[in-house]
């Protein structure tokens, strides 16, 4: 009987340099596809100014937050409606919210809204949502100064709409 013992061969190493760079796309492939389906962080335009304004806006929140005063968002259907008051439960003085709703990924269907006083704390306005995740940011203003800012991760599908 004759043995053949050629050893590590030509093909051999392609074989095994072929596998290799396979399961390093493969692997490189399933990241970028599971990195760009499911990634909800935030963008910011310019990151350095960012960082350079995130202790302002940290000390005004921490103010606003110790102010007591508490913002209420609610949507049915298309009907958006936000309650502002302050420690006792009273109603907040403001003049206007804004909202701002905001994708947690790209911004082709972010939009701003300008609510209408309803009542004194109360603010409505009417506009179609679709359908899933949104940011919203609000922003309650007395006589130009900000009185309540605050942000909102809200999910469609739990309003029941």
């Amino acid at each position: 009987m004759k043995t053949s013992a050629q050893g590590f061969t030509g093909l051999h190493m392609l074989l095994a340099t072929s596998a290799f760079f396979g399961v390093v796309i493969a692997v490189n492939v399933t990241m970028a596809f599971y990195a760009s389906s499911s990634w909800s962080g935030l963008v910011v335009k310019n990151t350095y100014v960012a960082s350079q304004e995130f202790n302002r806006k940290a000390a005004a929140m921490k103010a606003m937050a110790a102010s007591g005063i508490e913002g209420n968002l609610s949507i049915k259907g298309h009907e958006i409606r936000y309650d502002i008051h302050d420690k006792s439960g009273s109603p907040a003085i403001v003049d206007d919210v804004v909202l701002n709703f905001k994708r947690p990924v790209g911004d082709h269907e972010d939009f701003l809204l300008t609510l209408k006083k309803a009542a004194a704390g109360r603010f409505e306005a009417e506009h179609d949502l679709a359908e899933g995740d949104w940011i919203v940011e609000a922003i309650s203003r007395n006589n130009g100064v900000v009185v309540m800012h605050e942000a909102r991760r809200i999910d469609t599908a739990e309003l029941g709409q």
